[in-house]
């Protein structure tokens, strides 16, 4: 059976392990030119240790640890007034993105078809299988598509309807990005939550460098769509009261080479597939950063969806169903979660979740 996936960052790339092991002929399409070489620290909770244990690649991973020692509790003036323990933000197992995905990928490679600088552009489903239009290359057929593809998912848009009816916002925004170490932060972190605004650093793989996240309280994701310096420009005025250290964040952010910008939201989906299409990670059912839980669900999620498929080769609907029985509940313990966090960082969520 052919199928395509859409993304290679986690979700992607751990799915594609688990069909090929199970007999699937998979083909990987993701928009970056080459595997993603950026993003900050991701963790592991829980049962995702056993599936990087199943995917034979837990020791390697933990090879990258960022041995995280904990998070100092500050208030406006910089003043100590709590600590957090390393596991609050690192979970059981901490590790630059970039090495998560590299790790994926060449674990993959050798055995999945990936196509990089490119992104599907259409999906037209058919009694047999889908046609998949894509930005560069031929239409291509396949028998099931997935969508890996994160937050503001292609495959999603395309097969489930607009972004707007599936997002929803938990009244937080914010940018991130990394300058020189200048506190002088070793394997710690400094977390200052003032009013509707919080400033998080913390220094781990390079000691040299400082990753800055400065969040604050929005009504809507609309400053994801925009460009940089109107993005700035909401930092720099929704921290412009901000004493402490806040200046010089402000200033470092402006030259910053590795600057992003995303607001916390979350997918809610009445289902997770449509036909020959499904969801899986964040374009299904993201949990927002907030709730530390965006890497477990993915890998989680991909080793589910495939064991579902292997047990239904011939009924994927059979097969997609049994997926989303089993791990809504999971899904839906860590949106909770996800939507109570959101206060430590200046937002104010919606508690209904939706």
């Amino acid at each position: 059976m052919k199928v395509l996936i859409s993304g290679a960052s986690v979700a992607g790339p751990a799915l594609a392990y688990f069909l090929h092991r199970n007999g699937f002929d998979v083909t990987v399409v993701e928009r970056a030119p080459a595997a993603r070489d950026n993003g900050y620290a991701v963790d592991f909770r829980g049962e995702a240790l056993d599936v990087l244990a199943e995917m034979g690649i837990l020791d390697e991973i933990r090879r990258h640890e960022t041995k995280m020692r904990g998070t100092t509790l500050i208030d406006e003036t910089g003043a100590e007034i709590g600590q957090l323990p390393a596991e609050s933000f690192a979970g059981e197992l901490e590790v630059p993105k970039r090495a998560l995905t590299r790790i994926l990928h060449e674990n993959t490679s050798a055995t999945v078809e990936y196509v990089f600088g490119d992104s599907i552009s259409a999906l037209a489903e058919h009694a047999s299988g889908v046609t998949v239009a894509f930005e560069h290359a031929p239409a291509r057929e396949f028998d099931l598509v997935f969508g890996a593809d994160g937050v503001y998912s292609t495959v999603r848009r395309l097969a489930f309807g607009p972004h707007d009816e599936m997002l929803c916002h938990l009244g937080l925004s914010g940018a991130g990005f990394s300058t020189a170490n200048h506190l002088g932060l070793d394997h710690t972190g400094l977390l200052q939550s003032a009013g509707t605004t919080a400033i998080y650093l913390f220094s781990a793989e390079d000691r040299d460098r400082l990753t800055v996240s400065l969040s604050f309280a929005t009504d809507s994701p609309e400053l994801d769509r925009r460009d940089r310096p109107d993005q700035e420009q909401a930092v720099r005025a929704a921290f412009a009261r901000n004493g402490w250290q806040t200046k010089h964040l402000l200033e470092a952010m402006t030259t910053a080479e590795d600057f992003h910008f995303g607001s916390s939201c979350q997918v809610h989906l009445d289902h997770w597939s449509q036909g020959r299409i499904a969801l899986v990670g964040d374009a299904a059912y993201c949990a927002a950063p907030t709730s530390g839980m965006g890497t477990s669900q993915a890998l989680i999620g991909a080793r589910t969806l495939a064991r579902t498929l292997a047990e239904a080769p011939n009924d994927h609907l059979t097969a997609f169903a049994a997926y989303e029985t089993e791990l809504r509940p999971y899904i839906t313990e860590n949106q909770a979660n996800g939507r109570a966090a959101v206060a430590m960082f200046g937002g104010a969520a919606d508690s209904s979740g939706r």
